[in-house]
């Protein structure tokens, strides 16, 4: 058992949390290390350069952070990291339509009466880690001027520590109900607001259409919506036609990104969202294996590339390796899978709270501020010539900045003061 729970998981209560501090299994540790020290190396072709990685992750790269897991990264401090920086909980609810499941959430509360209950949804291949680096400037603002949110960051089903589902069916909606329960019955929140990116993004969207009363505002670093038709949005559909007169030189950039991203770097989730499990025999087995999956994944993906330390990048790749990296990949089946589409469905219907976008270059899945306006309320709109997909990571100072001025602005306020 890898996830050490402060009790017995069929012992939990529903709706009881139960403070945790995280731990990883010392037998996991010792394993990892003799199967890092075992790991054989594909060659690289003659012809590929260094900066060449079309054929995907370089040796060299995932060669230099296997050595450095083995040799010199230390979990017991990156432990305490978390430990320190977070207030960690285990809690089983019982998610209508599914059943029980337990999650694991962190709660950083705010000293001001005022503050708003913040709900920070992950994705893959992120976990709650993404929040490090905003949850003290978004609980505890240093000036007095700024707005206070009490953050609330849990980990997906199978993610992190979040016990893996013991059967199928948790996609973003039953997640979404989960998360309800956990903000409204567990903390008490009758109401919230939520910001999301990559399966957060899905999330936070299926929250809104499930849960228009409570979720009051939603912002979103990235928004994967169909391009417009001639009858779901005629005007943007018409300037997309005219798009090299119509396009400014960002919308041409985020577009020219999405379709290398379909063309070139989409094979994972095919593979993820069909076979996750046959997949999952050699990333939960091979910790080089999955070291390599994932620094393709933010080499393609991020843009300040020296945000990621050694540490941060092993760190992100422990919070998937300690469950053996199957069930997170099981989750794309969920969202993606062929007879459900349920993650898509998140983006076809229209969501009336007001939403706030913060589009950075690198994202992936971008799409121009009409595309949007078809599937939401947009009330705020930023676009950042730098930064990527792991936007809480990468540009905190500016993810805090926008999350603070859309949360804070008319539109949502009016929204929060609604009866």
């Amino acid at each position: 058992m890898v996830l050490k729970s402060p009790i017995p998981l069929d012992q939990l209560k529903f709706n009881v949390p139960v403070p945790y501090k995280l731990h990883v299994d010392r037998k996991l540790l010792e394993i990892t290390k003799q199967k890092l020290a075992l790991a054989r190396y594909p060659e690289e072709q003659s012809d590929s350069g260094e900066d060449n990685w079309a054929q995907g992750a370089k040796v060299s790269r995932v060669k230099d952070l296997a050595e450095h897991w083995q040799n010199k990264y230390d979990w017991d401090e990156q432990e305490k990291l978390l430990n320190d920086a977070f207030h960690h909980f285990f809690v089983k609810v019982d998610v209508p339509g599914y059943g029980s499941l337990v999650l694991h959430y962190t709660h950083t509360q705010a000293s001001c009466d005022e503050a708003l209950p913040l709900l920070f949804s992950h994705g893959w291949p992120g976990s709650f880690v993404e929040a490090l680096r905003i949850v003290e400037p978004l609980s505890k603002p240093k000036n007095a001027a700024d707005p206070a949110f009490h953050v609330v960051a849990p980990s997906i089903p199978g993610f992190g520590f979040s016990p893996a589902p013991t059967k199928s069916g948790v996609g973003p909606n039953v997640v979404a109900r989960a998360y309800k329960i956990l903000m409204t019955e567990v903390l008490g929140y009758p109401k919230f607001v939520t910001q999301g990116g990559d399966f957060g993004s899905f999330i936070t969207r299926s929250l809104a259409l499930q849960y228009p009363e409570i979720v009051r505002a939603q912002h979103l670093n990235m928004f994967p919506v169909p391009p417009p038709t001639l009858l779901s949005a005629p005007f943007a559909y018409l300037r997309w036609c005219f798009s090299a007169f119509t396009y400014s030189a960002f919308e041409h950039k985020a577009l020219q990104v999405r379709r290398n991203f379909e063309h070139d770097q989409s094979g994972y989730l095919e593979q993820q969202k069909t076979r996750p499990q046959t997949l999952g025999f050699a990333l939960g087995d091979s910790p080089v294996g999955l070291l390599a999956w994932f620094v393709e994944k933010i080499h393609d993906w991020a843009d300040v590339h020296e945000a990621f330390s050694d540490d941060d990048m092993i760190t992100l790749v422990m919070m998937h390796w300690i469950q053996g990296a199957t069930p997170a990949l099981r989750f794309y089946r969920e969202a993606f899978g062929r007879d459900k589409h349920e993650a898509e469905k998140t983006f076809e219907s229209y969501v009336s709270a007001p939403t706030g976008v913060s589009m950075y270059a690198k994202e992936q899945l971008h799409c121009p501020r009409d595309w949007a306006s078809q599937a939401a309320n947009i009330e705020f709109w930023r676009e950042y010539e730098k930064g990527g997909h792991f936007s809480s990571w990468e540009c905190p100072n500016t993810f805090v900045k926008d999350v603070r001025k859309f949360f804070s602005s008319k539109a949502v306020l009016d929204s929060w003061t609604r009866s």
